[in-house]
Parts: C-alpha cells; sequence; structure tokens
C-alpha cells in the first residue's frame, strides 16, 4: 500500500511516501515561508528524486487537526484537491496522534503539546501498549498549560514532551512539574509527515478513511476572527438587553 501524507497544522510543513514499511521520502522544512508556498512544491520535489508515477498512491493521508487554522484550511484543500483528482480516500489522523508516532515503542506517558496562545496548549495523553498499539489515555482537547501540568502531576507518571509547545512552554513546566520528564529531542519533537503516514496504515487497516468531499479538519476551538466576532455580537446583544 503506498500512502502520501500532509502534515500542515503548524510552522512545519511535512510531506512524505510511504509504502508498506518503507518509508520512501519525507520532505520537512520548519522555516517562515507559508505552507501554500511550500506544500505542493515539495510534493513536486519528492515525486520528482523517486520518480513516482503521481497516480499510483492508494490513499492521502493528513493531520487533520487541531493546529494553525490557516495551515489546517491549506492541508484539507490540498488533499481534497488530489482525492478528487485521484479518486482515492482520505485518512484523517488528528495531529496529535501523529506526533505521538514519533515515540513509538516508548514506555512512557506520551504529552504532545501545541502552542495555542493565551497560555493554553492543544493536548493529548497517549501510551503505546504491549502489542504496540497506541492507546489514547486523554483525547484532544485545548487546555491552560498550568492546568496540564496539574492533571499529569496527578497522574504521577514518567512523561514524555512531543510538540512546538515544548518551544514556548518548556521553562513553565520544568517549574512546576512534580514527576519525571522528559522534551523529545530535535529530530523527533515537531510534526513529520512520516509519522502521519505510519498512524495512517493503522487506521486505514481498521477500516477508518473517507472520501475527499466528505473530510474537514477538525479545528477544536474557534479561529480569533471567530471569537470576535461572537464577542461582538454578544456586546450587541447586551446593549439591546438593557
Amino acid at each position: 500500500m503506498k500512502i502520501l501524507a500532509f502534515d500542515s497544522s503548524g510552522l512545519v510543513a511535512s510531506v512524505a511516501i510511504v509504502q508498506d514499511d518503507n518509508l520512501i521520502a519525507e520532505y520537512t522544512t520548519n522555516y517562515k515561508k507559508t505552507h501554500s508556498q511550500t506544500l505542493l512544491p515539495m510534493l513536486d520535489e519528492i515525486v520528482k528524486m523517486t520518480e513516482t508515477d503521481k497516480e499510483s498512491f492508494d490513499a492521502l493521508a493528513v493531520a487533520a487537526g487541531p493546529g494553525s487554522f490557516t495551515g489546517l484550511r491549506i492541508g484539507s484543500a490540498t488533499v481534497k484537491g488530489l482525492a478528487l483528482a485521484w479518486n482515492i480516500p482520505v485518512i484523517a489522523v488528528p495531529t496529535l496522534e501523529g506526533l505521538a508516532y514519533n515515540m513509538w515503542g516508548s514506555s512512557r506517558l506520551i504529552c504532545p503539546i501545541m502552542d495555542a496562545r493565551r497560555k493554553q496548549v492543544y493536548t493529548a495523553l497517549y501510551r503505546f501498549d504491549k502489542a504496540d498499539r497506541l492507546e489514547t489515555i486523554f483525547k484532544q482537547t485545548p487546555m491552560d498549560i498550568i492546568e496540564l501540568i496539574t492533571l499529569l502531576n496527578d497522574r504521577n507518571e514518567e512523561v514524555v514532551f512531543v510538540g512546538d509547545g515544548i518551544d514556548v512552554y518548556s521553562q513553565t513546566i520544568k517549574e512546576n512539574i512534580k514527576v519525571p520528564y522528559a522534551f523529545a529531542p530535535a529530530h523527533m519533537n515537531k510534526q513529520r509527515a512520516g509519522s502521519v503516514a505510519a498512524a495512517a496504515q493503522i487506521r486505514f487497516a481498521d477500516g477508518k478513511y473517507q472520501n475527499g468531499d466528505d473530510f474537514a479538519p477538525e479545528y477544536l476551538r474557534q479561529s480569533q476572527a471567530e471569537r470576535e466576532r461572537t464577542e461582538k455580537e454578544k456586546a450587541v446583544l447586551e446593549k439591546k438587553v438593557d
């Protein structure tokens, strides 16, 4: 089975080709350019370098959220367009699940954290069982960083953090956590399309895939523009009531 995977959920842009248990190619950048500038050129490059027929893929995999609203929309539009053109299914992988796959084989509690601004992170808790299947201990949710640290302290388990939230909240974690912990190293601590593809293989085997038309990102909360509009509408309503 050949999967083309994308992750544009955060600052990182990543594209990978995985066939069965082989990572054929992966192109990952963590730089300032927007995903609209990088994603399709990255795809063209790895297809050209590996002499891959674009229509030879069996499925598309994508980090489905949470994450950057703009990044998720770009990834969604890319995948939906390709799924329609090639008539192949989409495998939606929760962003934090993809991050957890970076830590495959770890015996520790895995805590992905993505910066969600306002002292919040998108987070979840995972663990690999004895059969190396990823178990979801705590589902994806936006959470205050101190609330998350309190939750981890209460669980009293060794934990490893992964994700771009480390860059922002490592000092807060160091100052407040009371359980043994570690931060994933540089080559494992950001989104990777190869990990999205690995998670997608399991999901596809379990029948968890869909048509491109049916796919939509999972934002988990409103965008800043939507929140501001809601607050303005609420203020206008309250004024009328007064």
